[in-house]
């Protein structure tokens, strides 16, 4: 996750208005899938890689995390992330997930919040997060999904009247850089097959425990755009254990 779009100053802005920034963990789509996913904080040092506003750190301290430490390449997502979270058990690192390195078997969990599809070589990660899991421990994650990444674009095709159509997969197989469209910016993202992820997990020694395309729930399907989403995944969620 070199590329770091969200100190641009226009960018973070905009994403500042977005429900998730301005709300939290209820205003994310996938959230209540998500979180049945999750393993019991308590007492466990977690890892957050792609913490952004720090919102999965502060649920885990609030569940009884003894420690967590939130990595991201964005100062000023870690600046928000400290003021939610303040100087207690939470400690944060501006690096790309890329680059960062910890001891073998420095933590219990590790999350992930739709990251993983900023970084080119997942494979790498996994196996670095194997390394960084005490055995036993949780890698909890969500990624955009692989047919909403492949074709690049991330936009629905439309007929004349600006109509949906449907939405477009094509490449699917030839994994890499894509350049898509967020908040009406130019962001490089990194498409990986669904074989890339899980079967990477799988011969790094991991074990799947739930693998879940999750769909908006009933409460936010009036919301402007949201009844689309039940036309195509965007968004996978995955939960492995380490051996």
């Amino acid at each position: 996750m070199r590329e770091d779009r969200y100190d641009d100053p226009a960018f973070f802005a905009k994403y500042s208005q977005m429900p998730r920034s301005r709300y939290g963990l209820e205003a994310a789509g996938e959230w209540e899938t998500l979180r049945m996913l999750l393993p019991d904080f308590a007492g466990r040092r977690v890892l957050d890689l792609g913490c952004g506003y720090g919102w999965h750190c502060l649920y885990a301290l609030e569940h009884g995390a003894a420690a967590v430490t939130g990595v991201d390449i964005s100062e000023k997502m870690l600046a928000v992330a400290r003021e939610k979270t303040g100087s207690g058990n939470a400690c944060y690192i501006r690096a790309a997930m890329e680059d960062v390195e910890f001891p073998d078997a420095a933590f219990d969990v590790a999350l992930s919040s739709l990251a993983l599809h900023y970084v080119a070589d997942f494979g790498a990660i996994a196996e670095k997060v194997y390394r960084w899991l005490a055995p036993g421990g949780a890698f909890v994650f969500s990624i955009e999904h692989p047919i909403f990444t492949a074709y690049g674009s991330q936009d629905w095709y439309r007929d004349e009247k600006g109509d949906i159509l449907h939405f477009p997969v094509d490449n699917y197989f030839f994994e890499g850089a894509r350049e898509a469209v967020f908040l009406g910016e130019r962001v490089t993202k990194y498409h990986h097959t669904l074989t890339t992820i899980l079967d990477g997990l799988l011969t790094r020694g991991f074990q799947l425990r739930r693998v879940v395309e999750p769909q908006p729930p009933e409460r936010m399907l009036d919301m402007e755009g949201m009844c689309d989403e039940l036309r195509r995944p965007m968004m996978l969620l995955v939960a492995a254990q380490r051996a």
